[in-house]
This record gives structure tokens, sequence and C-alpha cells, in this order.
């Protein structure tokens, strides 16, 4: 094993707040959402998007509900300032949406931004300088002073070109002190004071400061403790909005976002389904998601989530994981047989209440509220149970197995999938249902047809069926047609059998289309209990087939 040397590493400090509050909160209403995915998301590409993916995601975001959206750094490249110079000249920006541009403190770049912004009705300025120890020390070299000085800077010159243009465009001022994870709290404090104070911060003139984990560098507990010291500390702390912007490196961002809005962040950055530097950003829709699990309005519309998917990788070229939270292609499905029953039972159990409080055994989200369907939630392999086998059935093709019938296909259905090592679809199931019930091919006893009469002692039946080959007609009187049936066999037939339930239910809709559906089960001599199943467009017709598909299935292995 690979030795680290002692001293690599080192673990973060502890924030000094003895007196947090944040641990007592909880998160009552949804945050100010901004998307950064058509900049911060876009930069992580391998292929950076074209005008027309950037359009494409753009309107998603809008359909979703974003009303801040980050559309770019137009002074980084010509893609970057003709795409938002299209948003402004074609009047794609609905009036309630604030786009957000990124800029460094440089005085050509900031002049290039506003040229980008001209015509604009409102646009946050998002400046940034980096203000973390490595940053200072190894990248600029440069001291704390210097710092400041170079974020006042960039702070005057958007404040100088924000005055120009008062009265046709609204500018507001979000300040990051990038790498925030990285800079000491005290140096943090200091900076962000001196640029809300160099905005002249009022109720009139508001700011965002956003406090990145640009690199996640400790537990989500230290960054919650990071953003309520500094919501202590900050000058005009009413007029100012706190952002949080994390990043994944540690795999809890969505972890740190979430403690953020109980230690008093405001607004929250981040990409849909995650996308962004290194390991991404948090995923606004698992955010968003987690709030709508909690009964709080997340004013996100993921209603949808398959057209988010479909647009997101096809800007992006990144493929979802298949077991990411909310919309990968499995989350919603359970291979343990134990799930599949528990999900079964509650499913039915949800239909059959008059609120709609959502309980559903492993399932924290209705999956119709996302736009997924039921179809995919119990999917069979080697592990599953009776309960998912009889869900499938039920919910894709219709038949209502009776309970006691479960335990029989199940095992049917988990030899199948053990022989062939892998998932059986839902059609493989159906087809084995079906092969082994219904349509069998090895038949020593056939049903042809019959007649029923009602006599004075019950029911009159003549029976029509072939046994080894030969037709036999019988008629029979008895208390009900099964057993009327079953005597009429009884003459012919020398395997004795006797009916122990029988269930019945209609299948496929209503009108000419329907089928009746009955499942019989007997005991033999051996009082081994068995099911068969039959379909007919009569319901005595299903009955008496379900009679003959039991013998069939019960004594297969006299008549090999």
């Amino acid at each position: 094993m690979k030795v680290i040397p002692e001293g690599k590493y080192v673990a973060y400090p502890k924030i000094d707040l003895p007196d947090r509050k944040w641990v007592n909160n909880s998160i009552t209403k949804a945050p100010i959402w901004c998307s950064v995915d058509l900049r911060d998301g876009n930069q992580a590409l391998i292929t950076p998007m074209d005008l027309d993916k950037k359009l494409k995601l753009f309107k998603l975001l809008v359909k979703i509900g974003f009303k801040q959206i980050e559309v770019g750094f137009p002074s980084a490249s010509k893609t970057e300032f003709n795409f938002l110079r299209k948003l402004i000249e074609n009047n794609l920006i609905p009036d309630d949406v604030t786009v957000q541009v990124l800029v460094q403190a440089r005085e050509h770049l900031i002049n290039r931004t506003f040229e980008a912004l001209q015509g604009a009705k409102r646009a946050i300025v998002h400046l940034y300088n980096s203000t973390s120890v490595a940053q200072r020390k190894i990248v600029f070299q440069k001291d704390k002073n210097e710092i400041i000085d170079l974020a006042l800077y960039g702070v005057d010159l958007i404040k100088a070109h924000a005055e120009k243009i008062k009265h046709e465009s609204e500018i507001i001022l979000e300040y990051s002190p990038e790498s925030f994870t990285g800079t000491e709290l005290e140096f943090a404090k200091n900076i962000c004071n001196a640029v809300i104070d160099r905005w002249e911060v009022n109720i009139n003139r508001n700011i965002i400061i956003n406090l990145p984990a640009t690199v996640e560098m400790a537990t989500p507990n230290i960054y919650a403790d990071q953003i309520e010291w500094m919501s202590r500390n900050l000058h005009h702390r009413e007029f100012v909005k706190i952002s949080a912007h994390t990043h994944n490196d540690r795999g809890t961002a969505i972890a740190a976002s979430e403690l953020s809005l109980l230690a008093g962040a405001d607004r929250i950055e981040g990409t849909l389904l995650g996308n962004g530097e290194r390991t991404g950003n948090v995923d606004i829709l698992t955010v968003a998601l987690n709030l709508t699990t909690q009964g709080i309005e997340s004013n996100l519309d993921f209603s949808d989530v398959n057209q988010v998917l479909e647009i997101v990788e096809y800007v992006t070229e990144i493929d979802t994981h298949v077991r990411h939270p909310y919309v990968g292609k499995l989350v919603y499905t359970a291979f343990s047989g134990s799930h599949q029953d528990a999900i079964n039972k509650g499913l039915a159990y949800q239909q059959s209440k008059n609120d709609p409080f959502w309980e559903v055994p492993y399932l924290p989200i209705d999956p119709n509220d996302v736009g997924r369907s039921y179809e995919d939630i119990i999917r069979i392999n080697s592990q599953s149970g009776k309960g998912g086998v009889a869900y499938i059935l039920e919910n894709r093709f219709g038949y209502e197995l009776p309970k006691t019938m479960h335990p029989e296909i199940g095992k049917l259905v988990q030899a199948k999938s053990d022989q062939q090592e892998q998932e059986l679809s839902a059609n493989d199931i159906l087809e084995l249902f079906e092969s082994n019930y219904i349509n069998q091919s090895n038949k020593h006893i056939l049903f042809v047809s019959f007649k029923r009469k009602q006599v004075e002692t019950g029911v009159r039946c003549k029976l029509e069926f072939n046994y080894l080959n030969k037709n036999y007609v019988v008629t029979e009187n008895g208390n009900g047609i099964l057993n009327a049936c079953k005597k009429a066999i009884a003459t012919v037939y020398p395997n004795n059998f006797e009916i122990v339930s029988f269930h019945e239910h209609s299948r496929g809709g209503g009108g000419s289309e329907a089928q009746a559906v009955a499942y019989i089960q007997i005991q033999t001599d051996k009082f081994e209990r068995i099911y068969g199943v039959g379909v007919d467009t009569d319901t005595t017709g299903a009955s008496i087939k379900a009679i003959f598909s039991t013998l069939n299935r019960a004594f297969k292995d006299l008549y090999k």
C-alpha cells in the first residue's frame, strides 16, 4: 500500500462559532434560484455550446421558472458576447427574468461586458477576484490590501457604467470572493464589506454577496458555519442577498447548499444535473425536488424531467447516470423482492385512501409528479420477488393475480431469470405467465365446448373435452357450473382433485374488447395446491378453461 507522507493533507480548521444557530433552523421556503448552466456549466464542457444550443437551454431554463440566469462571460469570447446580444436584440428575455454576466476586475473586460449589455432592462453584473491564501501566494503574488484594491477597482468601474445607463437599465452588483472556502473568514469579511460600502448599498441599491465553495474543502457543516459567520458580520445585512455557490469535490454539494439555507443564505447558484468544473456544481434539480418532498413549493417546474434530461444531455453531450436522484433511469425501479412487495402494497394503499399524503415505501416522491410513469417502478431479475412480478402483470397487462398465487408465479420467474442470468423484461414475464397458464403447449386434457342449463338442483352442464386425443361429451348436474364441470371431468379423468379457491375479474376495459379472467386453485391427492388461469369473452367459459389449465399444470409429469 502506498504511504501518503505525513503532513501532506491536514484537517480543515473548525469555525469559531460556539453559539451557531443554523443547527436548530428549518428550511421553510425556496431560495432565489440562479442557474449558471450557460456559464459555469458551459465552460466545463469538452465541446462548449454553440449559439443554437445555448438558446435551446436558455428557453428550457425560462420554462422551468428560473428568474435569474447567468448567460455567460461576454468579454471572454465572441460566442458569449453574441449570445447575449441575440437575447437582447431579439427580445428573448422575459420581463420577469434577470440575466447575469460574469466579469473579472479588469477595465477592458468590464467595458466589453457593458457593450454586450446595451439595451438590457435589468442585469446582474457578477464581479469576482480570487481571495484564497493559495491564490494570493501562488497565482497572484499579492497581499491582502492589493487584493481588496483590485476588487474595489472593479466596483468603481461597474458603478460608473451603471450610472451612465441608469435611466434605461437597472444594474445589480454581485460580488464573489472566489475560492471563498480557502480564504480566512476575517479577510473574506473585510473584502466583502469594502465592496458593500463602495457600492453604497441602501434600500434602493442592493447587492448580492456570493460565497462560493469554488473547491469543496470540508464537511457541509463547516460551510454552514462560514455562511452564518459571514451573515452576522456583513455590513447592511438587510440590503444584502447572500448567495451560495457550491461545487461537488467531496460529493456533498447538495448537503452544503441545503445547510447554507439553514445558515442564512438567500440564494442558490447551480446547474441542472450538476454539470460543472471537476466533479460539478450543485444540482439545482435535486435541491428543488428535495424541497418538494418536504412540502415546500420550490417555484421551479420539474413536472417533465424527461424533457429536462433530453435537452441537457443534448447540449452538454453528457449522459445522466442511471442512479442520478429523481431523474436517473433506475431511480424509481426496484429489483429486490421485499422492496417490490412494499411498493406494490403502498401503491394499492395510496389509490384506496381519500387524502393526497404520499406514503409509498421506498418512493420519496410520486414518479407521476416529475413526469415519470409507474411502468418501470418494478423490474425483474433473480433478486426479485413475487410481489414485483404480480405488480407488473397487473399494472402492465391487467392480470390481477390472487395473492395466494404470487409465490407460484414468482418461483417460475425467478427460475427463468436465474437460467438466463439477466433481467427479464415486462414482455418476458407476460410470455412466461401466458405460456405456463393460458397457452400451454403440452396439454393432455383439452376443453372443447360447454352448454349450461338451470335445473331445480342447480346447474346442468354438457361438457365436451378431449383426454389423451379422445373426445368425450359428458352431462352432469351440480350446485354450480364449476361443481358440474368437475363431476363431468371426473367420469373420465383418473386423477383426483378438489377445487379450493376461485377468483375472477374483467380485463381490457369495457365493451366488446373486454375479457374475463378466471383463476382456479386445486388440491391434489398429494396435498399439492396449484393454480390455473382461463381467459374468455364469457365469464363461465373463462372459469371452465381455468380448470383445464390447472389440470394440465398439476399432472403434467404423469403425461410426459
